[in-house]
């Protein structure tokens, strides 16, 4: 090897020791959170988070609906309403804490791939 293959290597090693070092740091809610909206589908995660916010705000519309109304077919139809603005809230929680464990999973296998190549490098 030449000087700058060595220096290549040298510098890749403290990058990916860096890199091991951020990644071993623990995330909570927020910031994991806030890695779902960055990416190729980070657009889409920022318009369901707004599309789930505009929907909390639905649903405590309906429930105010619900607990003011006295004409039983109105009460019946915003309970309805209610019930389904809750089911749709759900599933799009669902999608955003699927993504967000999916990042998770694609961190620790990109920390794992670094401790092979970290690994295969002292055997050789």
């Amino acid at each position: 090897m030449t000087n700058t293959d060595d220096t290549i290597t040298e510098a890749l090693n403290a990058d990916d020791r860096a890199f091991l070092d951020t990644l071993e740091e623990d995330r909570g809610l927020f910031r994991q959170l806030g890695d779902s909206w960055q990416g190729p589908l980070g657009g889409w995660a920022k318009l369901v988070f707004a599309f789930a916010v505009v929907l909390g705000g639905l649903l405590l519309f309906t429930i105010w609906q619900v607990a003011h109304t006295s004409d039983p077919i109105e009460h019946t139809l915003w309970a309805i309403a209610a019930l389904a603005v809750l089911i749709v809230q759900g599933f799009i929680k669902e999608w955003m804490f699927a993504r967000m464990n999916m990042l998770t999973i694609l961190r620790e296998v990109k920390r794992l791939q670094v401790q092979v190549a970290i690994l295969a490098e002292k055997d050789s």
